[in-house]
């Protein structure tokens, strides 16, 4: 099955991801992978996607080193996924992105359910913090700088002159 869209023209850490993880029903299988889901007939009961595609998209995963496949069955030889260090590092865009869908698209009802904080006990609200100074991180608090070193904010404004 042929990508999707081609990033390869992009020097940017956002196409990178996407194209690792921005393949129809990938993210969806990472949610599941959190949630205990490790074998293809797991995905395939929860998820209902074509086993074609399900392998496609484990197979990637696996390349990109965000699943492990490791056999628990050598005949016929079956396969368990499990997230590796690089794959457990996606957890907090799933739940940026579960937060957002409650917000913006469910409107606070949440039909998938929540998360619950295990060490307060509390339903999750994700937040993002700057990791030096601990103050959270809001659109209003950034910029993205260029590899140069030149604020993109300050290209744009030259760009509007």
């Amino acid at each position: 099955m042929g990508r999707s869209a081609n990033y390869s023209r992009e020097s940017c850490a956002i196409a990178a991801c996407l194209d690792v993880v921005g393949e129809p029903w990938t993210l969806l299988i990472i949610r599941d992978a959190f949630g205990g889901v490790t074998r293809f007939e797991q995905w395939q009961d929860r998820l209902g996607l074509a086993r074609n595609v399900l392998a496609s998209r484990l197979k990637s995963l696996t390349a990109e080193g965000v699943f492990e496949a490791r056999q628990y069955c050598a005949r016929p030889p079956r396969y368990e996924y499990v997230l590796t260090a690089k794959g457990q590092e996606l957890r907090p865009l799933i739940l940026h992105m579960m937060d957002w869908g409650t917000r913006h698209v469910y409107g606070e009802v949440n039909p998938g359910g929540e998360y619950v904080h295990t060490h307060c006990g509390h339903t999750l609200t994700p937040a993002t913090y700057c990791e030096h100074c601990n103050t959270p991180v809001g659109s209003n608090f950034t910029y993205r700088e260029t590899g140069k070193g030149t604020p993109l904010r300050e290209l744009e404004r030259n760009t509007q002159d």
